[in-house]
């Protein structure tokens, strides 16, 4: 009989448990904090938690203290006994295993000896004991319910001690402790178990977000996936380095947890962008690559110089250097249409000058060979968007800060606009879309800002250029730090700590994995 000082002790010790279980948050872990207090409080030798599973009951965390025995949960040893059947393959209730019929009549059973007990089976206990040595002998199961009157678990301790260590029956106010525990601890289970079924779904949203624009385009599937990774794999690299900048940089797994959403994210945006921008492949592309019209145009020009040729109008020598001119223009046209790095002023000139031809349209008019749009188009420097067109790609962080700024973040995620929204911002203010510099950026979302641009640039699937080497892509990425594009400390991170080595095992192609002269790469940088 336990005094009142005693009994206060154990009173606080459960509530105490119960918050200990209600802030624990892997379910491993929770597991095994619920049997260790049980054990505790009943002052039990050995215990055993099962879930229900799919009409079993399955073996979750095993502990016997005289046997040194730890299985399940955060030990790495597996339980090699398969689940108990609350019924058979009849349906008939298992009403002989002592943990099934506490779960079936949701009751409590205490029995002081197994083996003087009735109307249950202990034949595999009686087996354990004859292998091991052991003498099992008090039992106590405790069904788990949760707050939906479900139940979800057992609990069954085994072998109570007295202050002197000998196996006593488990007294009627440890019945009603563990009773109380396991009420608290099935609310815990179900409630962690909620919260990592909102955290799945909340999850499996935005990957569905995610496909859907990978899905518009076969050029960019797959970037929503990669600069996550790449992501967390240089913060990770800065959260371990003990040097430079950084070295008191820590993230918490919560922290990290947030980066990955924000990751996930980063360009849910581009859900609004038009599709023919995205896959625009070539300067003349929409729904379509308007090139084949130009090769048309450039066949009536041909005709028209045979007729001229044959009414006597021009020479052959005219017309044959007219043939000529055209083919080499067609060719030009087309290699230009590809885009590329940088188009100079001459091929731009030489485009102009091609527009200026005189063709007869459909209905006969005189026109220009090229309009002006297509002039624009033909015209464009680097990469094959109009200003235009890149304004239209560059508004889709604009929708992205929006779109996640209407959300009600919890508080442990309420970083992920401004991580998301700022990896197009430039350490020297002049990104976009709101001119951020350095100093008014997060490290967060300055990692992310370098993992965007490095995947743009090694990807293999873009449009408009195949995927560069390891050492093309650090050395473009040298020159954007030493011109305060991305951050110059993060970027030394990035190179030390190898993490473009990391990255480029898990998605570049053998080829583009060359040889890398990190130090030549970081003199680079700092020029």
């Amino acid at each position: 009989m336990l005094n009142v000082t005693e009994l206060i002790d154990r009173l606080e010790r459960l509530n105490a448990i119960g918050s200990e279980l209600s802030r624990e948050r892997d379910a491993s872990r929770l597991l095994e904090h619920i049997l260790l207090a049980a054990k505790e409080l009943a002052h039990a030798d050995a215990g055993t938690l099962y879930l229900v599973v799919d009409g079993k009951l399955k073996f979750e965390i095993i502990r016997t203290d005289s046997l040194g025995i730890a299985m399940g949960g955060t030990t790495g040893v597996s339980i090699p006994f398969p689940p108990i059947p609350l019924f058979d393959a009849a349906g008939k209730p298992n009403r002989s295993m002592v943990v099934a019929y506490s779960v079936l009549h949701d009751q409590t059973i205490n029995i002081a000896d197994a083996y003087t007990e009735d109307g249950f089976d202990f034949a595999g206990t009686r087996r354990f004991d004859a292998n091991t040595g052991y003498r099992s002998k008090s039992f106590l199961t405790v069904p788990l319910k949760n707050h939906e009157n479900e139940i979800i678990g057992v609990l069954q301790l085994i072998n109570a001690q007295d202050a002197a260590g000998n196996i006593v029956p488990f007294a009627h106010a440890d019945q009603r402790l563990v009773e109380s525990l396991a009420s608290q601890a099935a609310i815990a289970l179900t409630n962690r178990h909620l919260i990592d079924q909102l955290q799945d779904l909340f999850e499996s949203l935005i990957n569905l977000i995610n496909t859907a624009i990978d899905d518009k385009s076969p050029y960019t599937g797959g970037h929503c996936e990669r600069v996550p990774v790449l992501t967390m794999l240089l913060a990770d690299a800065v959260n371990r380095v003990d040097w430079g900048p950084f070295k008191d940089f820590r993230m918490s797994e919560k922290d990290r947890y947030e980066l990955k959403i924000a990751g996930l994210l980063h360009d849910c945006g581009k859900v609004t962008t038009p599709v023919h921008v995205v896959d625009k492949a070539t300067k003349l592309q929409t729904i379509f690559d308007r090139i084949e019209l130009i090769d048309t145009r450039f066949e009536i020009l041909k005709r028209d110089s045979l007729i001229a040729h044959l009414r006597g109008n021009i020479d052959a020598a005219t017309h044959a250097r007219n043939l000529e001119q055209y083919d080499a223009d067609r060719e030009f046209l087309r290699h230009t249409n590809f885009g590329g790095e940088f188009m100079n002023r001459d091929a731009i000139a030489r485009v102009q000058q091609i527009a200026s031809y005189q063709w007869s349209d459909a209905n006969g008019h005189t026109v220009p060979f090229l309009s002006d749009e297509e002039v624009e188009n033909l015209s464009i420097a680097r990469g094959t968007l109009t200003n235009a067109e890149r304004e239209i790609i560059n508004h889709h962080i604009v929708v992205t800060i929006k779109m996640l700024e209407a959300l009600p973040w919890p508080r442990h995620l309420k970083n992920v606009p401004e991580y998301a929204g700022g990896h197009h911002e430039r350490m020297d203010g002049k990104g976009y879309p709101r001119g951020l510099t350095r100093d008014q950026m997060s490290v967060q979302a300055r990692t992310m800002g370098i993992a965007d641009i490095f995947e743009a640039l090694t990807a293999r699937d873009r449009p408009y250029k195949p995927g560069k080497t390891l050492s093309e892509s650090l050395t473009i990425l040298a020159r954007m730090a030493k011109d305060q594009h991305i951050d110059l400390d993060l970027f030394e991170v990035f190179i030390k700590e190898k993490v473009y080595l990391a990255y480029a095992n898990m998605f570049l192609e053998p080829a583009q994995i060359d040889e890398v002269d990190e130090s030549a790469i970081l003199t680079l940088s700092r020029a």
